[in-house]
């Protein structure tokens, strides 16, 4: 059947849109795949659903979303908690069809709890190794932090040398200002001392007194 193009959605439109993309989010499958089946449902191109998803719904419904993603990641725990291998799932209709009082032979029953301890055994290393990755992921942090610490104190060290350094050179550079300012006034006196008295006498002329 060929799709047509509608504009107008009804408040039941949006609704049906919504519960559907909500239930595939919960149930770990695709938001298109959501959009094609409420094309299907109301005659429309999965595209338009996309859109108006995306325009006018989802803004609508951002903490079902979050619900339902959250319900998801439940979902999955469940399914990996209670996953048991397609053989041992498989023992209980093989007994069935056989008649049931017939009992399971040792051999099937070996069987099984070598399977489950199989997948007890599976969980326990990758615990372990997530564990492993997580301790490794932490070790380099912190080395990270250790040398990034000694870094920073070197940069403190060296700004405390140069600090220092500085306070010496305006120590000194005070030191000979304070020189120069002596000496300054020392040749000044010595100047004003080498100049020798005179005296005028009756005739108008100057004579040196003698110091």
């Amino acid at each position: 059947m060929i799709k047509v193009r509608q504009d107008a959605w009804s408040h039941e439109d949006d609704l049906l849109l919504a519960e559907t993309v909500l239930r595939h989010i919960r149930e770990g499958s695709t938001q298109l795949k959501a959009f094609d089946e409420v094309g299907d449902a109301l005659n429309r191109t999965s595209a338009a659903c996309g859109f108006r998803w995306n325009a006018e719904i989802r803004n609508k419904y951002e903490q079902a979303i979050a619900m339902a993603k959250k319900q998801r990641k439940a979902y999955k725990k469940e399914q990996a908690q209670a996953y048991v291998p397609g053989h041992i799932r498989d023992e209980p209709v093989k007994r069935a069809t056989e008649g049931i009082t017939q009992s399971p032979s040792p051999t099937a029953a070996k069987t099984s709890m070598t399977s489950l301890q199989d997948v007890i055994q599976f969980l326990s290393t990758f615990d372990e190794k997530q564990s492993q990755v997580l301790a490794e992921d932490h070790e380099q942090l912190q080395r990270l932090y250790e040398k990034q610490k000694e870094e920073i104190q070197e940069l403190e060290e060296s700004y405390q040398r140069l600090k220092d350094d500085y306070e010496d050179i305006q120590e000194d550079y005070q030191t000979f200002v304070l020189m120069m300012d002596k000496a300054r006034r020392r040749t000044k006196l010595d100047q004003n001392a080498s100049v020798g008295r005179f005296r005028m006498d009756e005739d108008g002329n100057f004579t040196q007194v003698a110091k």
